[in-house]
């Protein structure tokens, strides 16, 4: 599709390239600032953000922006309808795990010695009049599970009237309209098991698909109650309208395994694919 305009930038922990089939460069400016101004508020590995300072306070009511506070309540929504296999409290045990490295600048971040395992989004209380975030006990939250998808959405709204574009976070995805060629666009899944190559492939239009896979980061993607790395699915494809949902119910898939991760997507209302470690094939049709 050598018509398409693409241009990349490195951001929140991958490389965000958003693509449009006509010159749009105001647009598409606007667009990447949304991934910076996220990732400025949501980022954990950022002392200054504004998650940060949430974690930080404890027992005591915190007012936070409308886009902090929106987040974290779809990732207790999330969380409570998955039973807390999607857990927006996993910070403490991700640093255990050592995923504690700044992608850019290197440093890592430090666990507060008040902090123990055992804290999980029951801790976590929002008052939506009051628009305030209150924590029961000391913890580390983490977004990471729907920050991306929260940006790339706000983003493709910034593109709307762009039309025909395609927002790529990192194998996090929105496709809207169609490519250059006037067709669906299509999407390559990554096989789990084979390097440079698909598995599978979809073709979409106004939707986000987003994919959690075993082979990410040397598998990032941890079990709340076991307070270990999951590894039932090799990899979970989630279609969904809007990216923070499809980012949250790939993550959420991946962590309960095939069988329930597929009946999770169906109760939800999210078209899905996942492979087992074996590749077999389950999915989850709309």
């Amino acid at each position: 599709m050598s018509g398409l305009r693409s241009r990349s930038e490195a951001l929140m922990g991958t490389i965000v390239t958003i693509a449009t089939v006509q010159e749009h460069h105001e647009a598409v400016t606007r667009a990447f600032e949304w991934f910076r101004e996220v990732e400025a508020r949501c980022s954990r590995f950022d002392p200054q953000s504004e998650l940060s300072q949430l974690s930080a306070t404890v027992n005591q009511p915190c007012e936070v922006s409308d886009l902090v506070f929106e987040a974290l309540r779809f990732a207790l929504h999330v969380a409570e309808m998955s039973g807390g296999a999607f857990d927006p409290v996993v910070g403490g045990a991700m640093i255990r795990h050592g995923f504690n490295r700044h992608y850019l600048t290197g440093e890592t971040t430090v666990l507060p010695a008040d902090v123990r395992p055992g804290s999980t989004f029951r801790d976590v209380e929002i008052d939506a009049d009051e628009r305030t975030v209150t924590l029961a006990r000391p913890l580390v939250l983490d977004l990471g599970a729907v920050a991306k998808g929260l940006a790339i959405d706000l983003a493709a709204k910034e593109l709307a009237d762009v039309r025909n574009f395609s927002i790529d976070a990192g194998g996090d995805l929105y496709l809207s309209g169609k490519n250059d060629d006037g067709q669906d666009w299509s999407v390559g899944i990554r096989h789990p098991r084979k390097d440079h190559s698909v598995i599978e492939v979809l073709h979409v239009s106004d939707k986000a698909v987003c994919t959690s896979g075993d082979y990410e980061r040397g598998q990032h993607l941890l079990n709340p109650s076991a307070q270990a790395p999951a590894s039932n699915v090799a990899s979970a494809t989630a279609i969904a309208p809007t990216a923070m949902l499809a980012d949250a119910a790939s993550t959420t898939a991946f962590v309960l395994g095939p069988v329930d991760g597929i009946e999770f997507c169906r109760r939800i209302g999210v078209a899905a694919i996942l492979f087992a470690p074996d590749l077999t094939r389950y999915e989850a049709v709309l």
